[in-house]
């Protein structure tokens, strides 16, 4: 599953845009300098994600919506189309 995947099936999970978490996180206090078991505990408990979407998150909150070149434009499942990631919502995707 790509990146830009796991962030589209947490939206259709929660109905909340990975935008929308990353205000939800900033609200709590989550940042850069955050660690990723705080954040994802909380995604867990409050949104029932599991381990592999609420790290795609945390990669969000901590690092922003760029991603390694390392599976951009590849034929493996993993594939993503750019290494920037959409944060407004899957159905407003210009890649997708």
């Amino acid at each position: 599953m790509s990146f830009q995947a796991y962030l589209d099936n947490i939206e259709t999970k929660t109905g909340l845009t990975p935008r929308q978490f990353l205000e939800l996180a900033h609200e709590r206090g989550f940042d850069e300098t955050t660690k990723a078991t705080p954040i994802v505990a909380w995604l867990k408990a409050d949104y029932g994600l599991g381990q592999g979407h609420a790290m795609a998150l945390v990669h969000v909150i901590t690092k922003g919506p760029q991603i390694s070149q390392k599976h951009v434009g590849t034929d493996g499942a993993h594939r993503d189309a750019t290494d920037t990631l959409w944060l407004d919502g899957k159905d407003t995707n210009p890649n997708g």
